[in-house]
């Protein structure tokens, strides 16, 4: 009888505990913790700050293609030593401030929000495009400049034009480029007021 009864208590604590194991809903893995408020305010100064400087160097580098253009197109037909160089130089300068312009895009886009992140990768894929552009038309100022006054007039007439439409390539690039950088200093911005609101990441 002790036998029966002592048989009865271990299988209704067997099943018992089998109920509990079957009933207790599984574990879950913890939230992630968002990162501290300091350490978030910081990403965001970064990458608005980061965002302006990209911008700023973007308008730099537009107005100095605009510039190169403006040269080459007042020089066309009436050429001279002195304005060919003059040319060159605002080649020169143009490319230097795309190279400039396209470091900072880099740098923004690694900074950049997860929100505005897009769009900074789309500047910096904009500032590349400028960089290779403004080479390409110092290459042919250069080449013009090289050439000088000592070819004929057809060939120097060729060699304008070429350093005109390689100008005019570069002044198109560079000044969309420089947009796009403007729209992710925007998109940054919108990010940030969101994220400072409380109202969580922006719907693009």
């Amino acid at each position: 009888m002790a036998t029966r009864t002592l048989v009865g208590l271990l299988v209704a604590t067997a099943g018992a505990a089998a109920f509990a194991a079957t009933a207790t809903p599984p574990a879950t893995a913890p939230a992630p913790t968002p990162p501290p408020p300091g350490i978030a305010q910081s990403a965001q100064d970064a990458a608005s700050r980061a965002a302006r400087d990209a911008e700023r160097a973007g308008r730099v580098a537009s107005e100095h293609a605009a510039s190169a253009l403006a040269q080459s197109e007042a020089a066309m037909g009436k050429f001279s030593n002195a304005a060919v160089e003059a040319i060159r130089r605002a080649a020169r300068k143009a490319a230097e401030s795309a190279t400039r312009f396209q470091a900072k895009a880099a740098y923004a886009s690694r900074r950049a929000l997860d929100e505005s992140r897009d769009a900074a990768r789309a500047a910096e894929a904009q500032g590349q495009r400028a960089a290779t552009a403004t080479g390409k038309a110092l290459e042919e100022a250069e080449q013009w400049a090289r050439q000088g006054l000592q070819s004929s007039q057809d060939e120097a007439g060729k060699a304008a034009e070429r350093t005109r439409d390689a100008l005019q390539r570069a002044e198109e690039t560079t000044r969309v480029a420089a947009q796009a950088a403007a729209e992710a200093t925007r998109r940054t911005a919108e990010a940030v007021r969101h994220l400072k609101s409380g109202a969580g990441p922006v719907k693009n």
